[in-house]
This record gives C-alpha cells, structure tokens and sequence, in this order.
C-alpha cells in the first residue's frame, strides 16, 4: 500500500466530499461546479473546494468546457469541470498484490488455451454470487456492490465500470468472455434469462451489457 493509496482513503474520508466524488463519477460526463453543488445539496464554492481536492487526490481530473448552448461573442468564459480521473487504487493492511498473481493466471489460462475452462469456472463463480443475493435486493444493487456502476440507457443496464480493468487490459478476450460468462451465472442463479446479458463493449466502459425488460 503506497502513501498514494492512503491519500485516496483520506480524500474520501469527508461525507460531503465523498458525495460530490460519487455524483461526478455516476454522471460518466463532465460536471461543472454548479451542478455538483445542487445534486449534493452544498453552496458552490464548497463543491469547488472538495472538487479541487479531489483532483489534487488523484481521484478526478479536471478542464475548461462552454456549459450550454451559447457559443461564441458574449457567451462567456469555459467553465471548470471535472470528470472520473484513469487510475485505480487498492487499500489493504497489511499490503496484499493480488493483481499480480491475477495477472500471472490469466497469461497461464491464455498460454494453455484453457479459455474454455475459464468461461466454466466464471458461470459457476457467478452462481456463488447469485447465492449470496438477498430476496429483496435488486439485480442493480447487486451490480453495484460488485463495481460494475450500472446504469439505465435505452432499454439496457449498461456498465460504467470494469471491476477487472487491469486485466482486461492485459488479457481483453480471455477477460471479457469470463466477464460475460459470470454475468449470465449470476442471472442464470437468479431465476434470470441468461442471455440478457452480452458482450456490448464501449469506450472507458464494462464490455457487457443487460437487457432491462429480461428481453435479449
């Protein structure tokens, strides 16, 4: 765990502040300072004060951008907005390096053509998940807490996040095949249609995507 890592924590620690970063990242566009005000409820230059600090985090990165339609003479200075920052960070005491030996094994399935395999053991994975869901929680919450940050768009729950972005960049088609594959486990688990969920890559977003209406 590196002193970066512990900044993060510390940035986050504020409930205001971890408001405003959780509203910037749920919108997957750039925020100005005004509108992350009125969504957490805060005057504006106390947004802009946590937003900031959230940049300096490491956790957002920010630029310059004309909010709304107006263009050109008279339309104004480009406002500050501020977006999801590329990165991650991994918190553990003491320091654990699971994404290496993740890492090794999926170079050691790709080496063995065991793609297959893998697909298997992800469905079966997400059976186990499906399991541990309780009877009153939805398939998003479900997603949710497993760091997918799903949202609704055009008849499909789409995925802002890949909780495995580290190695789907190493490994794209072992990775999201076994994404996919665990996916249709968990809603094969749930009593679900499996095939609602499919391979529906998009940029800086999760490769899979899910049909809302339990319709493919």
């Amino acid at each position: 765990m590196s002193s970066d890592d512990l900044g993060v924590v510390a940035a986050l620690h504020d409930p205001v502040r971890r408001a405003v970063y959780e509203y910037v990242i749920s919108q997957g566009r750039d925020v100005g300072r005004n509108e992350a005000a009125e969504a957490v409820g805060v005057q504006r230059t106390l947004a802009a004060f946590h937003l900031d600090k959230l940049v300096e985090a490491g956790l957002l990165e920010s630029g310059f951008k004309r909010l709304g339609e107006k263009t050109g003479p008279g339309s104004g200075r480009p406002a500050k907005v501020y977006r999801r920052a590329p990165g991650e960070w991994q918190v553990s005491v003491p320091a654990r390096d699971y994404r290496t030996l993740a890492l090794v094994l999926a170079e050691a399935v790709d080496l063995l053509g065991g793609e297959d395999r893998a697909e298997e053991a992800a469905r079966r994975a997400g059976g186990r998940i499906a399991e541990r869901v309780a009877p009153d929680e939805s398939l998003e919450e479900t997603l949710r807490q497993r760091g997918y940050e799903p949202y609704a768009q055009e008849g499909r729950l789409r995925l802002r996040n890949c909780p495995f972005h580290v190695l789907a960049e190493a490994q794209p088609l072992l990775v999201c095949s076994m994404n996919l594959s665990l996916c249709r486990g968990l809603l094969e688990g749930l009593g679900q249609d499996p095939e609602r969920a499919r391979l529906d890559p998009r940029p800086g977003e999760c490769c899979v995507s899910l049909s809302i209406n339990n319709e493919n």
